[in-house]
């Protein structure tokens, strides 16, 4: 079965706020099963824009992460995010399918 993820941008205008969203979302999160894969890294942008921060939190299935979202107690903690942040939000299925090979050893230069 395919995972669920959010993908999330964000610009931080208040850190101090920031973090009691974040403190509040904990306890909900865990209970979709929720796994940050990426939580603002380094980061290269090489086409397009991006905002400052970038997250990704995957979830057992695409219902789990939905579900999440549209939780009261999540709603609570979003609430919180409101003016500490400017961001977006996208939520979806992973992928299940076949994968490209692998024929030889990237080298230098090797595209995507």
């Amino acid at each position: 079965m395919a995972k669920g993820y959010w993908i999330v941008q964000s610009d931080i205008n208040d850190m101090e706020q920031h973090q009691e969203y974040v403190r509040a979302n904990r306890a909900v999160l865990g209970r979709y099963g929720a796994r940050f894969l990426v939580r603002w890294g380094t980061q290269s942008i090489e086409e397009g824009t991006a905002r400052a921060r970038q997250v990704v939190i995957e979830f057992p299935d695409f219902a789990a992460a939905t579900s999440c979202y549209r939780d009261p107690e999540y709603a609570a903690a979003h609430a919180l995010r409101i003016g500490a942040a400017e961001g977006d939000v996208v939520i979806v299925e992973g992928y299940d399918g076949p994968q490209p090979v692998l024929l030889a050893e990237p080298g230098p230069g090797a595209g995507l």
